[in-house]
C-alpha cells in the first residue's frame, strides 16, 4: 500500500513538473513560431508556412532600429559605469575593515527589492527636479542604478572566493595593498568581473519599466519601441524583435554559465 502511494505521488509530481515546464515554454514556442509566419496578418497557430519577412521588416524599420541603437548605447555605457562602480564597492566590502558592512551591502542591493515601476517613477521625479526631462543621460542614470546591484553581487562573489593566504603571500613578498590587489586579486577575479559586466548588459537591454518612464520621443530603447508598436500598430514584427532579443540574451547568459556558472555566481560560492 505504501509503495502504491509513493508511486502515485511520484507520478503526480512528474505531472506537475511537466505542466509547469509546458506553461513556461509555450509562450516562447508560440512567439518563435509566429515570428517565422509567412502570413501578412496575425492568424492561428501554428503557421501554415514559414518566412523571414517579419525579421526583414524588423531590421528595416527605422523606429525599431533607433530603439535598438539606443538600447545598445545605453547598455554599453551603463555596463562600463556599473562594472567600475560595482567593482569598487565590492572591493570595499570584501577588503575593507569597517563596521556596518552588511548594512551597506543591503543598501547597495536595495534596488532589487524595490518594484521597477517605483524606481522608474522616482527617477523621473528626480531628473525632472534637476532639469533633465529627457534624453540619453536620464536613461543612462536609470540603467546604472538597476544594473549596479548585479555587478556588486557578482564581483563580490569573485573577490570573496579568493583565499586570503594568496594576498598575504604577495604582501610578504614586498607588495603593498594596492599592488597586491591589482596583481593578485583582480586577475583571479577577472571571470566574475566579466560575468558581472554581462549581467549588467543583459538586464539593461531587457529593462522595460524604468525605460518607459525615462524615454522620450527621440530617445527610447528597443523594449519601449516594442511596447509602443503593440499599442499603435500590432504586427508580427514584434515577435521577430522578441526572438532577436531572446537569442542575444540567451547567448550572453550561456557565455556566463560556460565561464563560471550562473548558479555558482548567484550563490556567491
Amino acid at each position: 500500500m505504501t509503495r502504491v502511494l509513493d508511486d502515485t505521488l511520484y507520478a503526480l509530481l512528474l505531472f506537475v513538473v511537466a505542466l509547469v515546464v509546458v506553461f513556461l515554454l509555450m509562450p516562447l514556442v508560440i512567439t518563435i513560431g509566429m515570428a517565422f509566419d509567412a502570413r501578412d496578418y496575425l492568424g492561428n497557430f501554428p503557421p501554415r508556412a514559414l518566412s523571414l519577412q517579419w525579421f526583414k521588416h524588423f531590421f528595416s524599420d527605422e523606429f525599431y532600429m533607433n530603439g535598438l541603437t539606443t538600447s545598445i548605447s545605453v547598455a554599453v555605457a551603463s555596463t562600463v559605469l556599473s562594472t567600475i562602480i560595482g567593482l569598487t564597492a565590492a572591493t570595499a566590502l570584501a577588503e575593507g575593515r569597517f563596521g556596518y558592512k552588511q548594512a551597506l551591502n543591503t543598501l547597495f542591493l536595495s534596488p532589487l527589492v524595490v518594484p521597477s515601476v517605483v524606481v522608474g517613477f522616482a527617477l523621473l521625479l528626480f531628473f525632472s527636479k534637476i532639469g533633465l526631462y529627457s534624453g540619453f543621460l536620464p536613461l543612462l542614470g536609470g540603467h546604472v542604478i538597476i544594473t549596479l546591484p548585479y555587478t556588486i553581487r557578482v564581483s563580490l562573489a569573485g573577490l570573496v572566493g579568493i583565499p586570503r593566504s594568496v594576498k598575504e603571500a604577495a604582501l610578504v613578498l614586498g607588495a603593498n595593498e594596492w599592488r597586491a590587489f591589482f596583481t593578485v586579486s583582480l586577475p583571479l577575479a577577472r571571470t566574475s568581473i566579466f560575468a558581472a559586466a554581462v549581467f549588467a548588459f543583459v538586464f539593461s537591454m531587457d529593462d522595460v519599466a524604468v525605460s518607459l518612464f525615462l524615454s522620450s520621443v527621440n530617445t527610447y530603447t528597443l523594449p519601449v519601441a516594442m511596447v509602443g508598436m503593440m499599442r499603435s500598430h500590432f504586427d508580427l514584427s514584434i515577435a521577430a524583435a522578441a526572438v532577436f532579443m531572446m537569442v542575444v540574451m540567451t547567448t550572453l547568459m550561456l557565455c556566463v554559465d560556460r565561464l563560471s556558472g550562473v548558479n555558482k555566481i548567484l550563490a556567491g560560492d
